[in-house]
């Protein structure tokens, strides 16, 4: 059994990133952009009220404070701000979950966020300060063997380990920087064979040659991938048709 998560809400005003109605109906957790890097509040609760009718479990995707830069850009905020930040936006998203009859279920940073805790023990503690100061015991998303889920786990939190099926991975485990060529997976055969692979063997292809371990309970598409309600789409029939269960964590 594996959870579907796929990142949504990605818009800000007229501008729409995402295919929000059309994933809602494939995936069963959706990380909702708090505003920090996209998002905005009518956006927020528009997506959550849709996740809500569908049974689909909203979690907060937190982040950096770069709209400009789309959450990609690698910056320095001190920890006790940035835990500040992540209650704020995690707080923000609970008022739209309630109004929709829901509630945020779990915590996953984005883009230059995620990457940086993988490492960065400091940071990541700050992103569990920040779901603690939040006051709720929300599981937080984030990569095998990274630093936020083992400060996750040490503050009593569940650490939920996660994969992505569009994302290429080195032989270490990390993501492939998305500057590289091949970094993001666009092909839908490429992508079904990752998900399937990570689903039922907790591995991965890794950059270069060989297979690298990748044990995830939730598989991760990005929303802004070229096509991704179709991928969505053909990798949950995909699982299904390979007796994979496809269930929220939460």
């Amino acid at each position: 059994m594996i959870d579907l998560n796929a990142d949504l809400g990605e818009g800000f005003g007229r501008w729409t990133l995402t295919d929000d109605e059309a994933l809602l109906s494939v995936v069963t957790s959706a990380n909702v952009a708090c505003g920090f890097h996209a998002g905005d509040p009518s956006t927020m609760r528009r997506v959550c009220g849709l996740a809500a009718e569908r049974g689909v479990r909203i979690g907060a995707q937190v982040s950096y404070r770069d709209l400009a830069g789309f959450g990609r850009r690698a910056m320095d905020v001190p920890a006790r701000e940035l835990a500040d930040e992540v209650a704020y936006q995690i707080g923000a998203l609970e008022v739209f979950a309630r109004a929709a009859g829901a509630r945020v279920s779990y915590v996953k940073p984005h883009g230059a966020l995620y990457n940086r805790t993988v490492r960065d023990a400091e940071q990541a503690a700050a992103v569990v300060a920040g779901v603690r100061l939040a006051g709720g015991e929300l599981p937080v998303l984030g990569l095998p063997g990274s630093e936020l889920l083992a400060a996750a786990g040490a503050a009593g939190l569940v650490a939920v380990p996660e994969a992505f099926a569009d994302r290429a991975y080195t032989a270490a485990g990390t993501l492939v920087p998305r500057g590289e060529p091949g970094a993001v997976l666009v092909d839908a055969e490429a992508v079904l064979a990752q998900a399937l692979s990570l689903a039922r063997t907790g591995t991965a292809a890794a950059a270069g040659g060989g297979t690298v371990s990748v044990p995830g309970r939730s598989l991760c598409l990005h929303g802004d991938t070229p096509g991704a309600a179709v991928l969505a789409a053909r990798v949950r029939r995909g699982l299904a048709a390979a007796g994979v269960t496809v269930a929220a964590f939460t």
